[in-house]
């Protein structure tokens, strides 16, 4: 009886100890009567912490190169830098047919002839009318003194002839108010007709500039040093545009619409890649950390980089299942190669810290369950789970703390492994990409 009682004693301050450990494990124990489930230990090993992601080039720097919104129709390319080429400041890499515009120019510079033509002759006109007035209002002044000694006379001259005297005066005086009106008048008309040709010459003036302008800005130079990228030609479809079509780039005789985007100069030499990390990487991710990059359009060849900003979280869109959110990250490629172009995909490995007996396991034994990670930790007959911590996440293997190096965990749910059935919610499932049997 005794004997029973010790024995009893033991084991409960062996159960005791157990629940009062660090790696106490929580929630139902799953009795491991199937013996088909696989396990791993956890270890302690040292290794390189890898974030694995992937991103698209793009520019810091670009210039979008457009024909000029020039009024009266198309026009016609008749130069085009090729795709890829490398162009400087001050390079023409487009130009248009101009034969429209120099014809207008032409049209133009008559018109203004024609106005110089007209100005001088209105002022000739006007000249020749002022000579005449001056004349005919010396006359009619004249008349009307001539009256006023008529009329000064009339005291020795009878009341028939000195009434004569002044109506000849009043005549007189009439003809000269009348003629002073006649002389504003022809005044303001000279007035009007010089400032109608002098409107003419301005507006034939303008045009013969804009014409000017028009040829000048035929052709277009390269704002920047740079790739020439060419846009797909829209106007082969009259502006129409869905996703999906495939348009055939602008070439050398396209007819395009005043205003439309040719081309694009990319500054090749500030090329970054934008990408996005996990909330469990973010931690892992630093500034000036070194990235090994794979691009998509370039199989077979490798360039480096360095980690240029770590980014906030972005907002989570309604549609996305991902329920964690993301964080922006920024590389700037070391190397410049002119075959990169803005919107390559990249494959990023960003190298981590390097860490001494870090505790791992791999990462299909860690499960969510909750809204927590958890591991099933094998225990006598059973497994038991516990929740842990995931510090990062490296090449299949997650390194974790809150569990003791030589666990025996499971690398599937035992649960769904012994019922064979999905379970209902709140249920633990595979939190970082393992799948269970």
């Amino acid at each position: 009886m005794l004997r029973r009682g010790r024995t009893s004693a033991a084991a409960f301050l062996v159960a005791l100890a157990a629940g009062g450990s660090g790696i106490a494990c929580r929630q139902t124990t799953v009795i491991a009567s199937d013996t088909g489930i696989p396990t791993a230990t956890v270890k302690e090993v040292d290794l390189q912490l890898k974030v694995f992601t992937k991103g698209a080039l793009h520019t810091e720097q670009s210039r979008v190169i457009s024909a000029p919104p020039i009024a009266g129709g198309t026009l016609q390319i008749i130069q085009l830098a090729a795709a890829g080429a490398q162009v400087h400041t001050g390079d023409v890499v487009l130009e248009f047919d101009p034969s429209q515009q120099e014809y207008n120019l032409a049209q133009n510079r008559s018109d203004l002839e024609q106005a110089d033509q007209e100005i001088v002759k209105a002022k000739a006109d006007a000249a020749v009318q002022t000579a005449e007035d001056q004349t005919a209002l010396l006359k009619a002044k004249y008349a009307v003194r001539k009256a006023e000694l008529e009329v000064s006379k009339n005291e020795i001259l009878s009341p028939i002839d000195g009434q004569k005297n002044i109506l000849g005066l009043d005549e007189a005086k009439r003809a000269l108010t009348q003629l002073e009106q006649d002389i504003r008048s022809h005044g303001a008309s000279n007035d009007a007709a010089l400032a109608i040709s002098q409107e003419k010459h301005h507006k034939a003036q303008l045009a013969m500039d804009r014409a000017e302008l028009n040829i000048k800005n035929m052709k277009i130079t390269s704002p920047i040093d740079g790739l020439m990228v060419i846009h797909g030609n829209r106007d082969s479809t009259g502006g129409f545009f869905m996703d999906g079509m495939t348009l055939p780039d602008y070439h050398v005789g396209d007819q395009v619409n005043p205003g439309s985007s040719i081309a694009e100069v990319i500054d090749s030499s500030r090329l970054e890649i934008s990408a996005q990390v996990g909330e469990t990487d973010r931690t892992n991710v630093k500034t000036g950390q070194s990235v090994d990059i794979k691009v998509d359009a370039l199989p077979g060849e490798s360039f480096s980089g360095k980690v240029r900003t770590v980014g906030g979280a972005t907002a989570r869109e309604f549609w996305d299942d991902n329920a964690k959110h993301k964080f922006d990250v920024a590389i700037q490629i070391d190397r410049v190669d002119p075959r990169l172009r803005p919107g390559f995909e990249a494959q990023l490995s960003i190298l981590g810290d390097r860490l001494t007996k870090a505790v791992s396991l791999p990462a299909e034994a860690v499960f969510e369950h909750d809204g927590k990670k958890i591991v099933y930790c094998e225990r006598g007959r059973g497994f038991e789970m516990q929740e842990v911590k995931v510090r990062a996440l490296s090449e299949g293997r997650a390194i974790l703390e809150g569990i003791p190096v030589g666990t025996v965990v499971a690398l599937v749910n035992p649960d769904k492994k012994r019922s064979g059935k999905p379970k209902e919610s709140g249920s633990a499932t595979p939190s970082l990409g393992a799948s269970s049997n």
